[in-house]
């Protein structure tokens, strides 16, 4: 896949720079795009430009022919013209999905802004990336959507309504993309990972009132945390030539949690 073009979302820090990250070691070129900025009512640190210019150079470093930084707010619908903006005549060969945010409450007691955000950085996000790229690919004849779920769309988790509500979508709305995309020669696969090292899962620790995310492990059948990387390398596969034949699949890379 030397030289071909991917965005990726969420590219700032965790999964999202794991996949850039990944994806630059096969030599692809890349557009990362963040918000870069913090996402009320989450009140956990976000991560800042400067850490998006130092994914960018961690591709170069390893092996992309170019990595641009776009400092966009998925949530927002103008990101679709800064992502086409930013592509210019470029037909991506691989759009990822990642980006998001994560709060908790009871369902009963959801803030509608906090309600609001699960669904605007989670779901609509998805949505931008794939109006932005996917029209491009169809004329194309080929390309890949990805879109980083949750384990919490597949299994029952408490205090997290809002957010599965959004995760849960994703996985509804990438199939059913799927379905569209039928014949065109560009696929659409969703992952759902689980308990993953990062600043999600720390926050995701304080909405039980847990000491650290490490306390997490003990959930999945490996009985340790995922590292970002190991989300990375199932997102690699799907953009490769390996999972030509996949598309409408829901890949969970929990390590057993929703077995």
């Amino acid at each position: 896949m030397t030289g071909q073009l991917a965005v990726v979302t969420g590219a700032a820090r965790g999964i999202g720079a794991a996949a850039a990250r990944q994806l630059a070691a096969g030599g692809w070129s890349l557009v990362l795009v963040d918000a870069c900025a913090p996402q009320p009512p989450a009140d956990y640190a976000m991560p800042a430009p400067e850490d998006l210019a130092a994914v960018a150079r961690d591709c170069v470093t390893a092996g992309a022919a170019a990595a641009e930084e776009v400092i966009a707010d998925v949530g927002d619908g103008a990101v679709r013209d800064v992502i086409r903006k930013a592509l210019g005549d470029r037909v991506p060969a691989a759009a990822v999905a990642v980006a998001g945010v994560i709060t908790g409450n009871a369902a009963w007691e959801v803030p509608d802004d906090e309600f609001e955000l699960m669904m605007r950085v989670n779901l609509y996000g998805v949505r931008h990336l794939a109006d932005a790229c996917v029209p491009a690919m169809i004329s194309a004849g080929s390309g890949r959507f990805v879109a980083v779920s949750s384990a919490a769309a597949l299994r029952a988790m408490p205090r997290l309504a809002a957010y599965s509500a959004a995760k849960g979508a994703v996985v509804s709305y990438v199939r059913a993309l799927a379905a569209d995309l039928a014949g065109t020669g560009v696929t659409a696969n969703v992952i759902c990972p689980g308990s993953t090292r990062g600043a999600m899962l720390a926050a995701s620790a304080g909405v039980y009132g847990l000491p650290d995310q490490e306390t997490f492990a003990a959930q999945a059948l490996l009985r340790r945390l995922l590292e970002p990387a190991e989300i990375a390398a199932a997102v690699g596969w799907l953009c490769g030539p390996q999972a030509s034949g996949l598309t409408g699949a829901v890949l969970p890379v929990d390590g057993g949690l929703s077995a």
